[in-house]
């Protein structure tokens, strides 16, 4: 019997108003059964949990409120008679994290494989359209097969109408992919499309094309973990932004991203109560990193005893580790980090280190998020594969990511800064509004070894001890160009600070600049190098 046969049942009943809603309620938990305990079952046994349960985890207790849970599709034939789940494989509304409205859609796996439809589609249509009206974050949480195959072009414009919101919604309201199962074909396109993404290892795979095409079309045997894995896509692709073992651990940390963000484009990151002193000195920095600009160290550790409470939560991680981006907090006000990390590829700047550095920095700025430049680098990373890659093109990216960006900008030499590097890791000539540096800072157009080889050439091969004279014309240079205070001399370091103050410096600066305006220039948008 359907929800509407019976609810004409109850209408010409008695007219008893507690009795008929009495029955009302018995048709409605009827109808929101899901698929049964077998079907469940089998989503347990794959290690995953029902759509209901995710949401229950990201979500505070109680909070969520459910849109189109009567929805069913309108198809017929290709085996769909008959098969008319409520919810159509998809559920959607809205709840709060922390207090704070977010919205949501949940695919379930259970129901047609999760896989989308006319119906489905409308669903999550509705739901972006709700989040973006109301100015809230959303977090899709992905476990489909794809397009519905039944329903033939009608599932597939339901994908093109996820896209064109998801553009719309990009920039003035953050919004985060979780994906807890398979993604493919199209779908994938819509989790790239957002700010973040979130994997499961061994439980959630995203690929254009799977397996079973690769090996027609290719001849090359690969696996569905192997091809579109958690680790393979935080590690290689650089599509997942955050990999973790299992769901609960996930979806916790989704909730610690949305308390770092704003709720949308015209809103400030919420501030927290800090307990980490503002004026604490930073004494282990000086140890933390050698003074010998040749040797490596972890730049993970300096950032953490900088920001409050050692807590930071690092984006991209696992790709392009010559980088780092990260979320914390500077006396309870969310920022973002980007930092050179010498102890991979001595900290140089590379195509996928340029490519991530640029789209952390411009969903910053999106979201009213200050940026913290801490650099160590010794320029871009030579050779005829980045060349040949577009090392130009991509670098430019990181350039136009940061001139472009309105928030406040510090940026903080600690040791070296060589190069077109120098000026694309937020230098003040591109717009930093401070610059700091530490007294045994370099910054120059190359290191003081190959500026005095390029200038002193012939000087050096006509000297009767070549070595000796190299090093006396390094020497030089170094006194001449490359002191610690020849940049601020020229105004291009506002102060050269004591590495123990450099928490202090850093909150005093933010707390200035806190009321920064700046507009950017009137035009459609511009258009950055891809």
């Amino acid at each position: 019997m359907t929800v509407l046969s019976e609810v004409s049942q109850v209408a010409a009943g008695p007219a008893d108003g507690r009795g008929c809603v009495a029955e009302l309620h018995q048709i409605r938990a009827r109808a929101l059964a899901g698929p049964g305990e077998e079907a469940t079952a089998a989503q347990y046994a794959r290690g995953k949990l029902t759509a209901r349960e995710r949401i229950g985890l990201l979500l505070d207790t109680g909070s969520f409120r459910e849109v189109g849970q009567l929805r069913r599709h309108r198809a017929s034939g290709f085996g769909l008679e008959g098969r008319r789940p409520y919810t159509d494989g998809v559920v959607t509304g809205w709840g709060t994290v922390e207090g704070r409205r977010v919205f949501v859609y949940a695919h379930d796996f259970r129901i047609f494989g999760g896989a989308l439809g006319e119906a489905h589609a409308a669903k999550i249509h509705k739901v972006m359209d709700m989040a973006l009206a109301a100015g809230a974050p959303l977090v899709s949480l992905n476990d489909g097969a794809g397009a519905r195959i039944q329903e033939g072009v009608s599932a597939l414009a339901g994908y093109g109408g996820i896209f064109q919101r998801n553009t719309r919604a990009s920039g003035v309201i953050p919004q985060i992919s979780v994906m807890l199962g398979p993604c493919a074909g199209g779908a994938a396109y819509s989790p790239a499309l957002t700010d973040f993404v979130f994997m499961v290892r061994d439980t959630s795979q995203m690929f254009i094309t799977g397996p079973d095409v690769v090996r027609a079309v290719t001849g090359e045997e690969i696996t569905h973990n192997g091809l579109g894995g958690a680790d393979v896509h935080a590690e290689t692709s650089g599509v997942c932004h955050f990999a973790y073992d299992d769901e609960e651990t996930c979806l916790a940390e989704v909730r610690y991203l949305l308390s770092l963000l704003p709720q949308n484009n015209r809103a400030d990151p919420p501030r927290v109560q800090c307990t980490d002193p503002p004026g604490r000195r930073c004494e282990r920095l000086a140890a933390l990193v050698p003074a010998d600009g040749s040797r490596p160290y972890d730049m993970a550790e300096v950032i953490a005893e900088i920001v409050d409470d050692g807590e930071v939560l690092e984006v991209h991680e696992r790709w392009a580790g010559n980088i780092i981006c990260a979320l914390a907090r500077l006396d309870g006000q969310a920022v973002g980090v980007v930092a050179s990390q010498p102890k991979a590829l001595a900290g140089v700047l590379d195509i996928e280190a340029s490519e991530k550095a640029a789209r952390f920095v411009q969903m910053c700025d999106a979201f009213n998020i200050p940026l913290v430049t801490l650099v160590d680098v010794p320029g871009f990373l030579p050779g005829v594969g980045q060349e040949h890659g577009g090392i130009i093109r991509h670098g430019a990216k990181l350039l136009y990511a940061y001139c472009n960006a309105t928030v406040p900008r510090i940026s903080l030499v600690l040791r070296k800064a060589y190069g077109g590097a120098y000026i694309v890791m937020d230098s003040q000539s591109i717009g930093a509004d401070l610059t700091y540096a530490w007294p045994a800072n370099e910054i120059a157009v190359m290191g003081a070894e190959g500026a005095a080889g390029v200038i002193f050439r012939r000087r050096i091969a006509a000297a009767p001890d070549p070595a000796a004279a190299r090093a006396r014309m390094v020497k030089e240079y170094k006194a001449e160009l490359m002191h610690p205070y020849y940049a601020a001399e020229r105004g291009l370091v506002d102060d050269v600070i004591d590495p123990a103050e450099t928490r202090e410096v850093l909150i005093a600066s933010l707390a200035m600049l806190r009321t920064k305006h700046a507009d950017p220039p009137s035009r459609k948008h511009g258009n950055p190098p891809q």
